[in-house]
Parts: structure tokens; sequence; C-alpha cells
């Protein structure tokens, strides 16, 4: 594993300087999952939500998000964002919505932090439309799935194998 190289020499943080860099085409995909109560999914998937599109408003706060990175995580760089999507995949035997992220650029640096806030969140976004229904929603399993692109080369989560 490298060194973090997110301090100076006097200790103190600093952004990684990435102009040596070579501008790549970049791909992260990343993942989590939220938990409802049956009675809770049953609003989330009919659209009956007092809110309003449950799953419509988390995928545009999920996308809002990745244009929002670099100002929410004080080292991550500013990119500039070629494409995002995410899926939620309602899976009514666990009462979960699956949410996957893929983010995409070309630059210097990586965008799996775009991708985890993404799928962070459109999580949190649910939890907050139906919050006044159900308080103990459970957020759970944010992981980094996949990644492409740059010197570092290719990562798939270990359980997942290649996506």
């Amino acid at each position: 594993m490298s060194e973090l190289n997110h301090f100076n020499n006097d200790g103190y943080a600093k952004m990684v300087d990435v102009s040596c860099k070579g501008s790549t085409v970049r791909e992260a995909v990343a993942s989590c999952n939220v938990f409802v109560s049956r009675d809770t999914f049953k609003l989330i998937v009919h659209g009956e939500s007092k809110k309003g599109d449950v799953l419509g408003v988390a995928q545009v706060a999920g996308v809002m998000a990745v244009k929002r990175t670099a100002d929410l995580i004080p080292m991550c760089h500013p990119v500039t964002v070629t494409g995002v999507d995410i899926v939620f995949v309602p899976d009514e035997k666990r009462s979960v919505i699956e949410i996957t992220a893929t983010v995409r650029c070309k630059g210097e640096t990586g965008v799996e932090i775009e991708a985890l806030t993404a799928v962070s969140v459109a999580a949190l976004t649910i939890y907050d439309m139906c919050k006044a229904v159900q308080k103990d929603i459970e957020i759970s399993n944010i992981r980094l799935l996949k990644k492409t692109g740059g010197k570092s080369g290719e990562y798939n989560y270990p359980e997942i194998g290649n996506l």
C-alpha cells in the first residue's frame, strides 16, 4: 500500500498535486443499501409517499451530490464529470433499496469519492423523505465496487469480481 500523501513536510494537510498525472478516462461504481419496513417499501416503490417520488428525488440528489463532492470533502479535487448514472433496485423480499452509482470523467484523478458521495446522498434523501413514517431506516454497505483508469489501474470489490 502506498503512503498517505495528504500532508506536507510540516505535517499540515495539503491537496495532492496531480498536475503531472496523465489525463485518462476514469470510472467508479459505488453502492449502498437502504433497509426499510415493508410498509415504507410499498410507499416508495408504488410512489405513494406524501412527499412525492422518493426515488426520483433521490436520483436527482445523487447527481447533484456528485457535482458538489469537492465542496464537501476537503482534499478532493474538483473534477469535470462526464457522466453519472444512478440505479435503484428494490428488493421486496429483503425490504431494501439497493443503490448503485456509476461516475465517469476524463482527467488526472479518479471519481471514487464522487460515486461514494452519490450513493450516500441518494440514501440520505430516501431517509429524509421517509422519516415521517419510519425513523429506524438503516443505511449500510456503502462501498466502492469498481474503479478503472489512472496509474493504479483497475479495482474490483473482492466479493463482486468483475462487473
